[in-house]
């Protein structure tokens, strides 16, 4: 059957109507198809529904003469209503209206009809693609519009920037409306049709082309924000229209255009401080310190600006970008300049500042270097003083103490973020293995290194110096005691010193003076504590030198000195004078002591006493031999003074000396050279510790401080003080320069036998070798007593070679060879 639309366009002389029935549409008894029509034309005299519901099959009815009214209900698909076009210039003038900011007219319908035109538009008229065109094309016009107000404003500075941000403002709040009122086009026909964009995302890209994209706006608007911000840095104030700023910002990165303004701003800032900081280093060129001041603050209030103005995302660029163009080529002057300066002022937080900006910029190097060198130039300008040398192991101490300070405060880098641990749960932030706020710091290891290597290069500005103080300082530490210090003080005390002596390549100097002091200590009885004296032993012997065992030896000697001291005595007479005397009697190996080479003649008392237990230990001991050595004896006599009469604790060679006055009253210093036959610049020591010191029991004539041969001595029996046992200090007991300076000349003897020994030592077992391999092999082998240089080295081998330990090789000079 063919459809109604067929039929209704029949000439009018068809009778094509008279096949329908009044009410509906009927299969033709002879069509023979089974289908009926969907759309059926209904007349106006058949109105009446139940009429038109009836299924019976009524007689076919003459239709009336004259026109005939059809209503068609539901129209065919290709049918286009004739209303569509009117409401899509209605939607076009309400989108040109909400897209125009001046002088918009009045919209005469709801929002709500706007909403459903749009939907009878895409879903009813299918009018999809049209209204998107309109769209776009208003779009495009409201841009050109808003570009021509930019273009033309008159404002300047930041009031442009204020009259930008509300034209972004409103564009935003327009693309809003629209996406509501357009509902239907966004979300039915755009989503199904390819390369056609979202309402916003339309409106935004049409907004950048034609307003960010627009070069005029945007050279504009990068130049008032230069002014803006280069005026704050040059005037150092807040702009009283600086809260535009952040609303511009947000802006921008709602039109995702915020990387472009960060790219310029860190661009400004940039050229600013580069030409900022030039200017200034050139004018203080003399003051670096007064630079990196200045220049910190200023970088400080930039860094604030930042803060303040920008997302946190934009801090860290701004930071690195204008650090590197103030310190990037000035590090190394910097650092030169400053490190010194601030250390010797002990000033660690401008330490910590100038670590902190000089690491982002990779000058931790530069500032490691300055570090070094101030450290290496201090110990050696220390050890170098010779008038403080007394004192030059509690500066090293102070220095270092500063130097670790500066290490464990200022020179530290924050551990990295601890591991995060993730949950199944989506919206669950992740969970942190520290629970700690505060991010922990290290030290950073290069300045551990350097420290530890400058100290050691200090050292060697003056050979066996440093070593020697170490151990008097311990000396004089141990004869002192802890006072009102606890255990544990003291001994961190004794640790901060052993911990110099590991910068000295001389261990065999420091070892030689450490047992001569230990000694003396022992045999004077000046030690403050045998506990203390025992356990710096075993912490010498443990961690530093298996050597040291020997002051155990010391140790078991006195011990045994003891136990046959009581056994001599109790076979003594009460009577006896013998019970006033105590002989120590050691082992040479385990002593720091040569066989004297002169004597002293002593008083036939004391001489027969000394007989007396000679006698008694050869009973004992016949394989033995005593050697008598009286520099280190002591002894105590009465002295009987105007004052009062006082107990002197003085040295055996003061007390032979002071027993001459007993005899006499006035004595010249030849007649006492001849009665007690001493050494001679041992005599005058003494003398002078008698008549020339503080506490004098004997009177020099003339006063001075010197001795010589004209001299007398008579005693002072005005002496007095107030302690009735007074103790007179004995230079014995104390290194003299002479001491030193022969036991230093002992130490380079024995170096030679010990280079000797490694070096025939290692030939006999390698047999061949060129001079670098001897002489690495050699430092390697005595590396535990002492470093030796080169020279030293060269020396020894020529020796060797001129004694035929060695010979070298007739085909290679710097050859040498092993002769069996």
């Amino acid at each position: 059957m063919a459809s109604v639309f067929t039929l209704l366009s029949l000439p009018q002389t068809s009778n094509g109507f008279t096949s329908l029935r009044p009410t509906a549409v009927a299969n033709s008894p002879d069509d023979g198809s089974a289908s009926t029509s969907r759309k059926v034309p209904r007349l106006d005299t058949d109105s009446d529904s139940a009429t038109a519901s009836r299924s019976k099959v009524q007689t076919q009815t003459k239709v009336s003469k004259g026109p005939i009214k059809i209503q068609i209900i539901g129209g065919g698909r290709n049918v286009k209503p004739v209303q569509a076009d009117t409401q899509l210039n209605e939607l076009r003038h309400c989108i040109r209206t909400i897209l125009t900011k001046e002088h918009p007219d009045v919209i005469q319908t709801t929002n709500e009809a706007i909403y459903n035109t749009c939907r009878s538009i895409v879903t009813v008229e299918d009018k999809g693609e049209g209204l998107y065109e309109i769209l776009k094309l208003e779009l495009e016009r409201c841009g050109g519009e808003l570009s021509k107000i930019l273009n033309g404003s008159d404002v300047k500075g930041i009031d442009w920037i204020s009259q930008f941000v509300d034209i972004c403002e409103w564009f935003t709040k327009q693309t809003n409306l629209l996406k509501s009122l357009l509902t239907y086009l966004d979300q039915v026909y755009i989503i199904k049709t390819a390369n056609a964009s979202r309402i916003q995302e339309l409106a935004f890209s049409t907004f950048n082309i034609r307003i960010f994209g627009n070069p005029n706006i945007h050279n504009r608007l990068r130049a008032e924000i230069k002014a803006w911000v280069n005026w704050e840095r040059s005037s150092r104030l807040e702009h009283e229209k600086r809260d535009k700023i952040p609303l511009l910002i947000h802006q921008l990165f709602v039109f995702d255009q915020y990387p472009f303004f960060e790219e310029h701003y860190v661009y400004v800032a940039r050229k600013f401080y580069l030409e900022e900081s030039e200017t200034l280093a050139e004018e203080m060129k003399d003051d670096a310190p007064g630079f990196f001041k200045c220049m910190k603050s200023r970088l400080d209030e930039e860094l604030k600006r930042a803060q303040q103005i920008l997302p946190a995302s934009s801090w860290g660029m701004i930071r690195k970008a204008t650090q590197e163009v103030v310190w990037m080529n000035r590090v190394e002057w910097l650092a030169n300049e400053n490190v010194s300066f601030y250390m010797k002022l002990k000033d660690i937080d401008k330490l910590g500042s100038m670590y902190a900006l000089f690491s982002r910029v990779g000058g931790t190097k530069a500032l490691c270097t300055s570090f070094k060198k101030f450290i290496q130039t201090s110990v050696a300008e220390i050890v170098q003083d010779q008038q403080q040398d007394e004192m030059m192991v509690q500066r090293l101490l102070d220095l270092k103490a500063l130097a670790d300070h500066s290490i464990s405060t200022a020179f530290v880098d924050e551990l990295e973020e601890p591991l995060s641990i993730t949950t199944s749960d989506p919206d669950a932030a992740p969970i942190k293995a520290s629970t700690s706020g505060i991010q922990p710091k290290v030290p950073n290891k290069e300045f551990i290194y350097a420290l530890s290597d400058a100290f050691t290069l200090g050292f060697k500005a003056r050979r066996l110096a440093p070593a020697e103080q170490i151990a008097r300082n311990i000396d004089r530490a141990m004869r002192k005691g802890q006072g009102a210090a606890s255990d544990i003080a003291f001994e961190a005390e004794l640790d901060k010193v052993l911990a110099l002596y590991r910068f000295s390549d001389d261990k065999d100097v420091f070892r030689t003076f450490y047992h001569r002091a230990l000694a003396k200590r022992l045999l004077l009885g000046q030690s403050a504590s045998d506990d203390f004296e025992k356990g710096m032993i075993q912490k010498l012997k443990k961690d530093y030198d298996p050597e040291f065992g020997m002051g155990e030896d010391m140790f078991k000697d006195l011990a045994l000195s003891r136990e046959m001291m009581r056994e001599y005595h109790d076979k003594l007479p009460r009577e006896s004078l013998g019970h006033e005397l105590t002989v120590m009697v050691l082992q040479r190996s385990a002593w720091p002591f040569s066989v004297p080479k002169s004597g002293i003649d002593l008083p036939p008392a004391m001489q027969a006493e000394l007989t007396a237990f000679a006698s008694y230990y050869k009973v004992k001991h016949a394989q033995h031999v005593l050697d008598w050595d009286h520099a280190l004896g002591t002894a105590s006599l009465v002295g009987r003074f105007s004052p009062g009469t006082k107990e002197l604790s003085v040295s055996l060679y003061q007390a032979i000396i002071l027993l001459l006055f007993n005899d006499a009253v006035n004595i010249s210093f030849l007649e006492i050279k001849e009665q007690v036959r001493m050494d001679d610049a041992e005599l005058r020591r003494t003398l002078q510790s008698l008549a020339c010191g503080k506490k004098r029991v004997l009177k020099k004539i003339p006063p001075g401080r010197d001795v010589n041969d004209g001299d007398s001595f008579r005693f002072n029996p005005d002496f007095d003080d107030p302690r009735p046992k007074v103790h007179i200090n004995s230079i014995q007991a104390k290194v003299s320069p002479e001491e030193s300076k022969k036991t230093n000349l002992a130490i380079e003897g024995d170096r030679k036998h010990y280079l000797d020994a490694a070096i025939v030592r290692v030939m006999k077992a390698r047999k061949e070798l060129t001079f670098e391999q001897l002489k690495i092999a050699t430092i390697e082998a005595v590396k535990g007593h002492f470093v030796p240089s080169v020279d030293q080295i060269k020396k020894r081998i020529d020796a060797l070679v001129e004694s035929d330990y060695l010979e070298r090789s007739k085909d290679d000079k710097n050859r040498f060879l092993y002769v069996a």
